[in-house]
Parts: C-alpha cells; sequence; structure tokens
C-alpha cells in the first residue's frame, strides 16, 4: 500500500507544479487543458475499487461514522481515500486554473487558492470561488 500511495502522489504532482508554477507557460496550458490528466489517478482508484465494491457498496451505501472510520482505518481504505482526495482535488484545481485563465484573473491570486485546493480540497475552492468574485466585481466596476 505504501508504495501505491506513493505513485498516487506522482501521478498527479507534475499537473499541481504546472498550475501553480508556471501558471502563464504555455506547456502548462497546453497539458492542464487535457482532461486526461485526472486519468490515471482515476484508473488507481477504480483498480482499488472495483475488485471490492460488493463490500464497499453496502458500507457508502448507508453509511455510518463507525463503518467509514473503519474503512479509512485500515491502509487499503486509506490509500483509497487519498487517491479519492487527489483525484478530485486535481479535477476540481484544473476547472480553477482553466477558469481563472479564462477569465484573466491573476496568478498571483490564483496560484495560493490553488495550493490550497491541493492541500485542502473544498477550502481551496472556496477560497477560489472568492478571488473569483473579487475579480469579476473589479472587471465590472
Amino acid at each position: 500500500m505504501e508504495t501505491l500511495f506513493q505513485v498516487s502522489n506522482l501521478l498527479v504532482m507534475p499537473f499541481w507544479a504546472l498550475m501553480i508554477l508556471a501558471p502563464r507557460w504555455r506547456w502548462s496550458q497546453r497539458i492542464v487543458g487535457s482532461l486526461w490528466i485526472v486519468v490515471p489517478p482515476a484508473l488507481l482508484y477504480a483498480a482499488l475499487v472495483l475488485p471490492g465494491i460488493g463490500q464497499l457498496l453496502p458500507a457508502l451505501a448507508n453509511p455510518s461514522l463507525d463503518g467509514i472510520a473503519g474503512l479509512l482505518g485500515l491502509p487499503v481504505g486509506a490509500v483509497i481515500g487519498w487517491i479519492h482526495f487527489l483525484a478530485f482535488d486535481l479535477f476540481v484545481g484544473r476547472w480553477a486554473y482553466l477558469d481563472s485563465q479564462e477569465r484573466g484573473i491573476s496568478s498571483w491570486l490564483v496560484s495560493p487558492a490553488l495550493f490550497f485546493v491541493l492541500m485542502f480540497g473544498p477550502l481551496g475552492l472556496l477560497l477560489y470561488l472568492v478571488v473569483r468574485w473579487f475579480a469579476s466585481r473589479r472587471a465590472g466596476a
């Protein structure tokens, strides 16, 4: 599981580096512009979840705190949860990156928000939405 955990990080970090550290580079825009960047972590997730979906589905269809804690408390459950976070955070980060590029929002404002999406998921999304709102108000003023 440790190897899968490390591999999952390697699958997404190059794209985060492009979005945060080189947002205006044409290769960043070209690479991140492809929806295919989210496929590798999604495939890894599928490879881990599908073999045990019969056991997972009942626990997820009628979740309880103890049941979810039990799933996430196992190494395989923690890795599956981590890859779930990585895949969806990358999808959201990609959306925010592309949206900010279309709107011409400064990379100096967007890069910190993207870092928060990477580290804290929904908190980063919220931060980006605030940046987006202020940028749209400023553009309209």
